[in-house]
């Protein structure tokens, strides 16, 4: 009965480990798109649905652009997708061309201070008139 137990043991140690790529059925690495976000500017923390969720993104957009190519190369009586035909793809589907384009992701840039108005420039405000009557009134039919 020990020598029992003690194969089962020795069984379940020898289990293989599955990547996080295999597990979710994708080609990228998973590993790799975690240790990316993780170096880089982003988020401190990460759910572990994060990095597999955004490689499952990747390759679907890869696969996507690169079947287009493919359908683009064969249009042109070519066997190799090159770079051109991934470029015609890029600029001939409105959906690619909106995400690809250079300030789709672009952040907002810094917007200069207002410059500041001199007191003298200034209209002086009477103390007795309402914060309703300093807005314009608009007109009525």
């Amino acid at each position: 009965m020990s020598r029992r137990r003690r194969l089962q043991n020795c069984r379940r140690s020898k289990r293989h480990s599955l990547s996080r790529s295999t597990r979710a059925e994708l080609h990228f690495p998973v590993s790799h798109v975690a240790r990316f976000l993780r170096e880089g500017q982003g988020a401190h923390r990460l759910s572990s649905a994060t990095p597999v969720f955004l490689t499952a993104v990747l390759e679907y957009l890869t696969a996507n652009v690169l079947d287009l190519a493919g359908q683009e190369a064969g249009a042109n009586h070519r066997v190799r997708i090159s770079p051109e035909h991934v470029q015609r793809v890029l600029t001939n589907n409105e959906n690619l061309r909106c995400l690809f384009q250079p300030s789709a992701f672009s952040q907002p840039a810094a917007s200069p201070p207002a410059p500041k108005r001199s007191r003298d420039a200034q209209a002086p405000e009477s103390s007795h008139t309402s914060a309703a009557s300093s807005h314009p009134k608009l007109p009525t039919d």
